[in-house]
């Protein structure tokens, strides 16, 4: 095999390239961007001026071309997919898909369709979301999502810590108090809509709290990290080997 040299640049081997947003927020194992979350390395992109908190609120249309313009920036590099680290990036989805030649996902909302037609019709999907207010149906037709009426939205704004953390940017992460907050949100929705029989994550900060919440409502899971390991097993295909 030949290979030739990137001018300029001083590290390869990444296939997931994922661009990110401005936060103050400690990201934990499990989390989008904690390195440790992931078994393969992943190419870690600021976007100088995406503020995540606008993002998160809604408000951020205008940073569709830095978005673009970063992704072009992966692309030359060598990245296989791009992702990014917050759902609310929806937004950018269809704008950013156009300018490369790779796959992009930059939402975990992309994996609702599939969900809700994986659960039986008269079952619903639990959607935990940052921030309820801004998971507009038009955001979500963004992400691909027509059958609104299966999904059953808890926001976790209304849960102090994550409110703290998350929206104001505190600085500080207590994980057993979120985790606490995360599995009641759970509990809460199901409370609510007893046909819930799966839940999805739209915040890329919630993948840690995963665990919890399966054992504490007997449900499976769908969060973003798994969904970024799933796109990168088809973009790096492994041989399969044992015995028949």
């Amino acid at each position: 095999m030949i290979y030739e040299a990137r001018a300029g640049q001083v590290a390869y081997g990444y296939a997931i390239g994922m661009l990110c947003a401005e936060w103050n927020i400690p990201f934990i194992p499990g989390d989008l961007n904690n390195a440790n979350t992931f078994p393969f390395p992943v190419r870690y992109e600021s976007v100088p001026g995406v503020s995540g908190a606008d993002v998160l609120r809604g408000g951020g249309s205008s940073f569709a071309d830095a978005m673009a313009q970063a992704a072009k920036k992966l692309e030359a590099e060598g990245v296989r997919a791009i992702t990014g680290n917050c759902g609310f990036m929806a937004a950018f989805q269809d704008h950013v898909a156009s300018q490369v030649s790779i796959p992009v996902f930059l939402t975990s909302l992309l994996q609702v369709p599939m969900l809700t037609k994986m659960l039986n019709p008269k079952h619903n999907l639990g959607i935990l979301t940052a921030n309820s207010a801004s998971l507009s149906s038009e955001l979500l037709g963004m992400a691909g999502i027509t059958d609104i009426d299966r999904l059953s939205i808890q926001g976790m704004e209304t849960y102090s810590h994550f409110n703290d953390v998350i929206l104001k940017e505190i600085g500080t992460l207590d994980e057993d108090r979120m985790r606490m907050e995360v599995v009641q949100a759970a509990k809460d929705l199901i409370k609510r809509d007893p046909s819930i029989r799966a839940f999805m994550f739209e915040c890329s900060d919630l993948p840690p709290y995963s665990k919890a919440v399966e054992q504490a409502t007997g449900l499976p899971v769908f969060d973003w990290a798994s969904y970024i390991t799933y796109v990168y097993n088809a973009v790096v295909p492994h041989d399969y080997d044992g015995i028949c």
